[in-house]
């Protein structure tokens, strides 16, 4: 079971730092946009780009931001609530957030497939093969459901989920 917690542990912590890189390579390409103007030359496709990175920085950082308590969750009705009550509403807020991400990925995935078979390419000037893209929307929604999953396990079976909030905020006073 450990390996699986480390490999899961390292694919939530991959997607996170992967979602770092495409939002550096937003401000890479809004730079390059900006200096091939200053020069008189044309950069075709960068504000496509830069919204496909975009893109890519929100859905994978999905499942990285839950472990790490940055998604909005309402804990003040989970924490008036005792140990029992409160296993009961997390089982279940799991359960239909687990369920709902795995549609989500469900049919994401076939309207990747889908672009894919038609050749769909984006009306932009770069001229992109939209399968492309579209698929980090597929694997960032099915990291986010198997964290979710894995969470709803870890509730069912340990009595407590794994998100831990890490926020600086929390550490100093005021």
């Amino acid at each position: 079971m450990t390996a699986l917690r480390k490999t899961l542990d390292f694919l939530y912590h991959a997607a996170g730092v992967l979602a770092a890189i495409c939002l550096i390579s937003i401000l890479l390409l809004i730079v390059a946009q900006m200096v091939a103007r200053w020069t008189g030359e044309i950069f075709p496709g960068a504000p496509d780009y830069a919204g496909y990175a975009m893109a890519a920085a929100s859905f994978l950082a999905f499942a990285n931001a839950l472990n790490h308590g940055a998604h909005i969750r309402v804990s003040i009705v989970l924490n008036a609530l005792p140990a029992g009550p409160k296993r009961l509403l997390e089982i279940w807020c799991f359960g239909i957030g687990a369920a709902i991400a795995w549609y989500f990925t469900y049919y994401a995935y076939w309207f990747v497939y889908w672009s894919w078979k038609f050749n769909e390419v984006s009306q932009g000037q770069d001229a992109t093969a939209l399968w492309i893209p579209q698929s980090v929307m597929v694997i960032g929604g099915g990291l986010l459901a198997i964290s979710l999953t894995d969470n709803l396990f870890h509730v069912i079976f340990k009595g407590d989920h794994r998100i831990v909030r890490d926020t600086v905020d929390d550490h100093f006073e005021v």
